[in-house]
């Protein structure tokens, strides 16, 4: 299999022990590994794939935290860097009854926003490998740079680019800013994933299936359009399918996004279906597998803890594939 990399921010989410009450009223959070990138490449390594992470961490315990954790899962860790002139980020989590969440991040900056772009090596990828990223790390700080140099170096090495913008406005100075670096981006990315909730915010257009289609710009190929528990949707320039959401309890849909991502890089990756020549039904295999990875993430409290894997014996392969 292709190994899957995925660049941007580690951090440490704060999940609340109670549920349904204002984040000032929490009393007590469990700590556990998060960030949408490093949560995508623990979800392809938990399901057996080779996955690596590039990202800056601080030399503080947070950061020891997150080493540790990504290595225990099995992602490799050797592209991380460490630094004392920044902290770890974290995020406090408000989760809601239905499961959903709120967040609070503290980066002013963070350890993360240092990684420069010079640190950024070409000799890292080989063709066939996929890069992912989202857009919290393209704020104007040096990560947003050292995600340009990455992209390119992929691509130089006949790699995939995929990109969930995964919009979180508190960590911009302003929301039009967050649309327009967003849509700066998508056009170099092959692979794209947005959720019902931000394609009208990015694309300015309320109409689903025009939005939809002004996002084939650039070198996109394939879009995963998600909705939460009612599945989700994939485009192509030739086709478009719809696979159903799974229902289950849900406790916390804390990096659901996330393990969708990483479910549905794994199948298409770890069986060479790749997006090039995909056919209708593999990627429809390829969505179903995912959305299950979802739905059984959102079962369990926390994002990397709650995903399911290959090896434990509540989730055994033959009831993923």
């Amino acid at each position: 299999m292709p190994k899957v990399f995925a660049i941007g921010e580690a951090l440490i989410d704060f999940i609340p022990k109670e549920k349904g009450i204002k984040l000032s009223k929490v009393t007590a959070f469990e700590k556990l590994l998060g960030g949408a990138p490093a949560n995508v490449v623990s979800a392809v390594a938990k399901l057996g794939g080779e996955s690596a992470f590039i990202g800056k961490i601080g030399i503080d315990a947070f950061g020891e935290f997150i080493l540790s954790s990504l290595q225990e899962i099995g992602v490799d860790t050797s592209y991380i860097s460490r630094t004392e002139q920044a902290k770890t980020m974290l995020a406090f989590v408000s989760l809601q009854k239905d499961g959903e969440r709120d967040f609070m991040f503290y980066r002013n900056p963070s350890a993360d926003m240092l990684l420069h772009e010079d640190e950024i090596k070409k000799e890292w990828f080989q063709k066939g490998d996929v890069l992912h990223f989202c857009s919290v790390s393209l704020i104007e700080a040096p990560i947003k740079y050292a995600h340009k140099k990455a992209i390119t170096a992929i691509k130089e090495q006949g790699g995939t680019v995929s990109f969930d913008p995964n919009v979180r406005l508190p960590l911009w100075e302003n929301s039009e800013d967050c649309r327009k670096t967003i849509i700066e981006f998508i056009p170099l990315s092959n692979i794209l994933k947005i959720s019902e909730e931000e394609l009208p915010f990015i694309t300015g257009i309320k109409d689903k299936k025009r939005a939809i289609q002004t996002l084939f710009t650039g070198e996109v190929e394939v879009i995963l359009y998600t909705k939460g528990a009612k599945g989700a949707e994939l485009y192509t320039k030739d086709f478009n399918l719809e696979v159903s959401g799974i229902k289950v309890n849900a406790i916390d849909t804390t990096g659901a996004g996330d393990a969708f991502m990483g479910g549905f890089l794994y199948k298409i990756f770890s069986e060479k279906m790749g997006i090039t020549n995909l056919t209708q039904e593999k990627a429809f295999e390829a969505v179903a597998f995912a959305n299950k990875v979802a739905a059984l993430s959102t079962t369990r409290k926390g994002a990397v803890k709650s995903f399911p894997s290959s090896r434990s014996r509540w989730l055994l392969p033959a009831h993923i594939k």
